[in-house]
């Protein structure tokens, strides 16, 4: 999930290629900040901690593994209200139990799973050797072991499912953290920093809250393994930065998320599902519906329905605890730009504000949901990821059509089916490409610890969750036990002669 570019806690002036190396940056900045250090010198002195830590200690055991585990279970159950109450302060509102469902719940739940596994990852991984080698007791193993020091920037928009969700996979590979929260939610990230600095020593955490400098000297840092998630136009930025020190990355940006609604659906489940996945946080989800495409004669059956559903679920906006605020003034104004261009282009819009309350004589960052109907896919709303409460509305003539329109579009992080018939089901989830797919439902493929969650393309590159967090976080060791009879070895060495085309032989055939 992630965090619209104007909001991304990096920033447009993100380190770029010509900045530095780490040895080069570290000396210079040294000599001219002997009094007063700088952001890169203040992090670089953390890196080093853990990394020197790592390196005479060796890798945390399985028992201490499980030990940093549980004190994270520890920090959420003990500190949830304190987490509820200063993200939705962060927001101006946002919902309690949505931030019970994502943040705490869906925190805990991937912590306890990579807790209740660790034994099984943990153990090396049987490959088979190659015949005969294997018959005459040749082994080969995969051995995960510990990167080293893992670093996450965080967005605002889940500040601790995508924090201390991909911590607790790292720290299940047995690696250290470096965390960069966003500074768009300065609350949660200050209690963050409390929480785990009294639960954990700096060895095992480190966390460093600010602005955009803080955020480009983290990026510049030579980590073992660094996770960003946030805005696509800022990925680049990060990758630019990682590559000045070989730091291996992996990107969860986001897209426009297509929803197909084919001939086959339940018109009630797909709206009812539909709605809940577009309003949940409201709208600012990098896997939330980004825009929806419907058999033209049922458009506006779907539009109706849908409109209708949210009302059920919002009677009211002002002053309502279940309707979530938008993050900033900024995000504010930049959505209110795409429902505004949309209008002056001629586009249908109906918001979805059942009570008719004026809200713009409130201080509240409240947007109703909006539809777009019949969107002209040249409106800025159509050009890039929404990230709010806003969700255009396209027909199509046939489910092929429907395809090809996504399939014109950059990879998205998700796409979504919803259709009884498992012909149509299969058409399109394997005629499209993104990082994930639900069928019948939104978002819920990412709260699914056995599945990989990550992007393909623009929506990002690598995954994580469960295993594949624990591998992701780990270096995959190739192991080979090689059998103790010389005999045929001989052959492959010089001296050559006839016996080496005899063993070799056979593998120059067809």
């Amino acid at each position: 999930m992630k965090t619209q570019a104007v909001d991304s806690g990096i920033g447009t002036g993100a380190p770029t290629s010509d900045k530095f190396s780490y040895a080069r940056r570290t000396k210079q900045e040294a000599q001219v900040n002997d009094h007063n250090p700088s952001p890169f010198e203040r992090l670089s002195t953390l890196l080093e901690t853990q990394k020197t830590h790592l390196a005479i200690h060796g890798a945390p055991s399985a028992s201490e593994r499980k030990d940093r585990l549980t004190r994270l279970i520890d920090l959420i159950v003990d500190s949830q209200d304190d987490i509820i109450d200063a993200i939705s302060a962060d927001f101006g509102n946002r919902s309690r139990h949505e931030t019970i469902a994502a943040d705490i719940v869906g925190t805990l739940k991937e912590i306890k799973f990579a807790r209740k596994n660790l034994d099984r990852w943990m153990r090396p991984e049987k490959a088979s050797p190659e015949f005969p080698l294997g018959l005459l007791g040749a082994r080969a193993q995969i051995h995960y072991q510990p990167l080293g020091v893992i670093g996450i920037i965080s967005p605002w928009n889940f500040p601790i499912i995508l924090s201390i969700g991909p911590m607790a996979e790292a720290f299940a590979a047995g690696n250290s953290v470096m965390l960069k929260p966003s500074e768009y939610t300065p609350r949660t990230s200050d209690l963050m920093k409390s929480l785990l600095e009294a639960k954990f020593a700096p060895h095992e955490v480190a966390i460093a809250t600010g602005g955009v400098e803080v955020a480009q000297a983290f990026t510049g840092l030579p980590f073992n393994h660094l996770l960003f998630t946030g805005a696509s136009t800022i990925g680049p930025h990060v990758l630019r930065a990682a590559a000045e020190n070989m730091v291996p990355t992996t990107l969860e940006l986001g897209g426009k998320n297509p929803a197909f609604i084919a001939p086959s659906a339940d018109m009630e489940i797909t709206v009812a599902r539909l709605a809940a996945g577009k309003i949940f946080n409201a709208g600012q989800v990098c896997l939330a519906p980004d825009y929806i495409l419907v058999p033209r004669a049922s458009m506006e059956e779907f539009a109706t329905a849908f409109a209708t559903k949210v009302a059920e679920s919002l009677p009211t906006l002002s002053g309502n605890p279940d309707c979530t605020h938008i993050i900033s003034d900024r995000q504010f104004e930049r959505l209110k730009g795409l429902v505004e261009q949309a209008r002056s282009a001629g586009a249908r819009i109906v918001e979805v504000n059942p009570a008719n309350e004026d809200l713009s004589a409130s201080n509240e960052k409240i947007l109703p949901l909006t539809l777009i109907i019949d969107a002209d896919p040249e409106l800025e709303a159509m050009k890039d990821e929404i990230f709010g409460p806003i969700l255009p509305i396209l027909p199509y003539d046939s489910l092929d059509e429907a395809i090809a329109f996504a399939n014109d579009r950059a990879r998205p992080l998700a796409t979504y089916v919803f259709a009884r018939d498992k012909a149509e089901q299969q058409k399109v989830v394997e005629n499209t490409i993104s990082g994930g797919a639900t069928i019948n439902d939104t978002i819920t493929h990412m709260t699914q610890m056995s599945l990989p969650f990550g992007g393909v393309g623009a929506s990002g590159m690598g995954s994580y969750h469960g295993i594949h967090g624990f591998k992701r976080f780990s270096h995959a060791k190739a192991v080979f036990k090689q059998i103790n009879m010389d005999g045929v070895f001989k052959a492959l060495r010089p001296p050559y002669g006839k016996k080496f085309f005899k063993v070799i032989g056979p593998f120059l055939k067809k």
